[in-house]
């Protein structure tokens, strides 16, 4: 039995709560709890806190108003709510490639971490602290835009490349084209390693 992410066994689809919304508007409630945590983490690390806040109260806005467009035969949700989160995040080019930079120039942080931090907040802190710094922050910077949605979808919001497609909405050969260049661009500003490919790419297959 295959569980889609973020829903627990015996739970509806998020495509069957957004259905159930269509007449019972108040059960598009289900979608936010389910999703928000994870659509605000990934514009944290793209924008900063500030405006991951909008950007995720925009996300569910707008999804809740395009609700009856939503294609009932996709299960999973993750993959519109990560589009339409993309969508604004284009709003904030600048922010974006203000922050980056802005990483770029912090100081390496201290190796380890409080006792009680969990492996979970560990890998996170890795990608959206650690990580995108210095060098990566730069090659991030220096990406078009395109490419970094494709690559953070990726590996921030940890989309597959079908997933991927369906948030931007392009063919999935053009997920995998545009994936293949920036990741090219970032082994090269950093010397042959990828902090962003967090998982193998077999696993997207």
């Amino acid at each position: 039995m295959t569980v889609e992410p973020g829903v627990s066994v015996g739970q509806d689809s998020d495509a069957s709560v957004i259905e159930r919304s269509w007449d019972e508007p108040e059960v598009f409630a289900v979608l936010f709890d389910r999703h928000a945590d994870s659509v605000h983490r990934y514009a944290a690390r793209r924008l900063g806190g500030e405006a991951a806040e909008d950007v995720m109260a925009e996300t569910f806005t707008t999804a809740f108003q395009q609700r009856f467009r939503y294609r009932t035969e996709s299960a999973d949700a993750r993959p519109w709510l990560f589009g339409i989160a993309t969508n604004l995040i284009g709003r904030h080019r600048r922010a974006e490639a203000r922050r980056l930079k802005a990483l770029g120039r912090l100081p390496a942080p201290a190796a380890g971490g409080p006792a009680d931090e969990t492996v979970a907040d560990q890998v996170a802190a890795r990608v959206s602290a650690q990580a995108v710094r210095g060098e990566l922050a730069g090659a991030l910077a220096r990406l078009p835009a395109r490419h970094r949605d494709v690559l953070l979808l990726v590996a921030w919001a940890d989309l597959g490349y079908e997933e991927a497609a369906a948030a931007l909405g392009v063919p999935v050969g053009t997920v995998r084209s545009r994936l293949h260049r920036a990741r090219r661009k970032v082994r090269e500003a950093l010397g042959g390693s990828d902090p962003t490919a967090l998982r193998e790419e077999s696993d997207h297959e």
